[in-house]
């Protein structure tokens, strides 16, 4: 288990966008980290009022949006529109290519998400969009899975990947997320304290797991687990 400190990630504040980068992403670039296994990119985003990100282009990539607090609006070249709620996933297949924006749909509260880009199976894949609004009971003292590809894991929302995205909200809670061999495991907290495999983690701390069969948990918080297979990075965009 390899523990990243929240003051260890790499933050920059640009005025409307205050954002921690896990791995290498825009100007932060390191060759030691570059992703894990097929989680390419961690992103803890928190933006101003009535700002946001303008159209942009992405290809063979699936990106996954969890908003902790505020709004968030999307738009894209596919013609979805739409607003996610605390507790929902926004999730992208950018695939053969797709266009979009990413705006704070409130014009006085913050938005805070994380951003998270999963490596696809494999390149030209047809592009998909969809959210789902989850509640606080979906997660709470469970492992909830969000998000899967794993064959035989079922989830409100489709990978391409065969890769699993596990939310919970813990409230004094002791849960165990089993890992199949060769597995990696990426936890982040968002908020409170988690002891993960008696590791004491904070808001923002993350850790990286490999060669472990299971992550006991307990504690008070809000988390985000990702069960990833290992693969080589591949060019992004």
């Amino acid at each position: 288990m390899l523990i990243q400190r929240s003051g260890e990630r790499f933050c920059a504040d640009h005025g409307w966008l205050q954002t921690c980068h896990s791995f290498s992403f825009a100007e932060y670039q390191d060759p030691d980290n570059q992703h894990w296994g097929a989680l390419r990119v961690f992103n803890d985003d928190r933006v101003a009022p009535a700002q946001g990100f303008p159209t942009h282009p992405h290809r063979d990539m699936e990106i996954l949006t969890y908003v902790l607090s505020g709004e968030l609006e999307h738009q894209d070249s596919m013609g979805n529109r739409g607003v996610v709620r605390p507790g929902g996933v926004q999730y992208m297949s950018a695939g053969t290519g797709v266009r979009h924006s990413e705006f704070n749909h409130s014009a006085s509260t913050e938005l805070h998400f994380v951003q998270m880009w999963v490596l696809p199976p494999r390149p030209g894949l047809p592009p998909r969009y969809g959210q789902r609004d989850f509640s606080t009971a979906d997660r709470l003292d469970r492992l909830f899975v969000a998000a899967s590809g794993r064959p035989g894991i079922a989830a409100p929302i489709v990978l391409q990947q065969d890769a699993a995205l596990v939310l919970s909200r813990l409230a004094d809670t002791r849960l165990r997320h089993v890992f199949d061999p060769g597995r990696l495991g990426f936890l982040f907290v968002a908020e409170g304290t988690i002891s993960a495999n008696g590791e004491t983690l904070g808001a923002g701390d993350a850790a990286r797991m490999s060669g472990i069969a299971a992550l006991d948990l307990m504690g008070t918080g809000e988390l985000v687990l990702w069960d990833v297979p290992e693969m080589a990075e591949r060019r992004y965009s």
